[in-house]
């Protein structure tokens, strides 16, 4: 057991840092859901090889009929399927084509986007650690953690937020019923006049 003051690192960064092709996939997912840095991602594919090492671990269990294994596996898919990333029915070769995006899916910041509470990823994360958002009637600020299906529906605005009202400018911008009343008309350019000749009296 480590000291508390100093936790374990729960990821582990890539053995080769310069593959020019995984840095620009990694590139695109940290832009897609607005992620903070590539360790958010890295923190993510943990996860799933954690769930994709115990499946190939139960594969080979469940070959023998092993009672236990079956048990395990059981677990596993009920926990999947709490967070909504797989069925009830699901089996290890589904647990075995999960990919990192079906994690990041269920991240809290990503539901807040598709629930309409916020414009983008950016947006949603900056909502989340002001503490504008409610996970189960309480104030979550922790932007990266995993939704269960049956808390899904309870993500909304917190008490005493100013987007609650749907006037609010913000507010607006993210259901696209912004108005520009108050920009003022550009005025037309001016003709130029044209210019008036002076008839010479001649004498």
């Amino acid at each position: 057991m480590g000291d508390p003051k100093f936790p374990h690192k729960k990821y582990s960064a890539p053995r080769h840092p310069w593959e020019k092709t995984r840095i620009d996939e990694e590139r695109e997912v940290v832009k897609k859901y607005g992620l903070k840095n590539k360790r958010e991602l890295w923190r993510t594919q943990s996860v799933l090889e954690s769930f994709r090492a115990q499946a190939r671990y139960l594969q080979a269990k469940i070959r023998y009929s092993d009672e236990m294994a079956m048990k395990q596996f059981q677990l596993m898919i009920r926990k999947l399927n709490r967070y909504s990333i797989l069925g009830n029915n699901a089996s290890l070769d589904d647990v075995l084509s999960l990919n990192v995006e079906s994690i990041l899916e269920r991240r809290f910041q990503t539901l807040v986007v598709k629930k309409n509470l916020a414009r983008s990823p950016k947006q949603a994360r900056q909502l989340i650690t002001h503490g504008h958002i409610f996970l189960n009637g309480r104030r979550v600020t922790i932007p990266g953690i995993l939704v269960e299906g049956i808390e899904e529906e309870s993500i909304g605005y917190s008490v005493g937020s100013p987007l609650l009202d749907d006037l609010h400018p913000i507010r607006q911008s993210i259901l696209g019923t912004e108005t520009h009343e108050d920009q003022p008309e550009k005025e037309a350019p001016a003709e130029e006049a044209e210019p008036v000749e002076e008839e010479s009296e001649k004498q």
